[in-house]
């Protein structure tokens, strides 16, 4: 399991007059009365801590208090869950959770958390599909074609993803379920390195997130041929959804919730819910999340509850099928 790999980042609010902070500061004030710790499963830098960090921003204006904006890696989102896990349930200890740590590693790991009986849920920020990109060499246009081409290669095709059990993977996975065909599975550590050995015909094809893939695909070096989701996305247009092809069980997506540890008060849900709808409101955020193609999709908490068992409903049920069960 690697090691922690920490930043912190402190949203401070733009002064808003000594009556709100001496009210944020008193013994007695409501909540938030402190600064909340708002944590990120991944290393800084990359589109999931943009969108905690722009999503901070907001809520920090919304709360009328500061987010600290702490990144935690390591361990798949492990190391970040289990210490939110354990936290005390005062709504001064926040997770960005995401298809990763409350989706697919569920689904294919022994985890040091359970999934749902340790957190709260408040509320989804958005999701983005995953898009079945496939090198230009291919001699293939559309998923039906490339089915065709893959029957006759008798076995010799491989598809990459970011890791063994990521969402890359499962959904490789679940095409050659649906589809029959034979493709060898290539894990990296990450998808950055999955991208590059698709462009260089190393690999046939990727299933990856839109927003890594787009600038590939615009350039020419990747071919997509379908979305995961149950519409079409605005930047892809011409893209079918698997769903329009006839294939079922594609609606999973990459998604971005916040959670708190289990017992969280229903009062603090549901100011920390009606924060995050009036963020989710704001078309400058939409804006602002659409260059990590994300889209913007408020639910309650009861409802973001609901959506994240269902997912881990779905991905345990394909790793089951397709014998996924990983170590670590």
């Amino acid at each position: 399991m690697n090691g922690w790999n920490r930043r912190n980042f402190l949203i401070s609010l733009p002064a808003l007059g000594l009556g709100a902070g001496a009210a944020a500061q008193s013994a007695g004030a409501a909540y938030p009365a402190k600064p909340i710790r708002y944590i990120v499963p991944v290393s800084a830098g990359g589109g999931a801590d943009m969108i905690g960090r722009a999503t901070c921003e907001r809520l920090a204006k919304v709360l009328g208090q500061s987010l600290v904006v702490e990144n935690i890696s390591g361990g798949g989102g492990a190391i970040a869950s289990q210490t939110v896990a354990r936290a005390t349930p005062d709504g001064y200890t926040l997770i960005q959770s995401y298809v990763a740590t409350h989706g697919t590693a569920p689904a294919t790991r022994k985890l040091p958390y359970d999934a749902l009986r340790d957190f709260t849920p408040v509320g989804l920020i958005g999701t983005a599909p995953n898009v079945m990109c496939i090198h230009p060499g291919v001699p293939a246009k559309d998923v039906k074609s490339f089915i065709e081409h893959a029957r006759k290669q008798g076995g010799n095709m491989a598809y990459g993803s970011a890791g063994a059990g990521s969402l890359t993977h499962l959904v490789g996975e679940l095409f050659k379920l649906q589809t029959g065909v034979v493709m060898t599975h290539v894990p990296y550590r990450g998808v950055a390195p999955a991208n590059v050995d698709l462009m260089a015909g190393q690999t046939q094809a990727l299933f990856p997130s839109l927003a890594g893939a787009l600038p590939h695909i615009r350039s020419g070096r990747m071919r997509p041929l379908a979305v995961t989701g149950r519409s079409r996305h605005e930047l892809l247009k011409d893209v079918p959804t698997f769903e329009e092809l006839g294939f079922k069980g594609f609606d999973g997506e990459q998604w971005y919730g916040i959670m708190g540890p289990a017992n969280l008060p229903p009062a603090l849900v549901r100011q920390l819910s009606e924060a995050l709808a009036t963020v989710l409101a704001q078309p400058d955020f939409k804006d602002k999340l659409s260059a990590e193609a994300v889209a913007l999709k408020p639910m309650s908490p009861e409802a973001f509850g609901a959506y994240v068992k269902a997912d881990i409903e779905r991905w345990s049920k394909l790793a089951k099928e397709q014998k996924i069960e990983l170590d670590s």
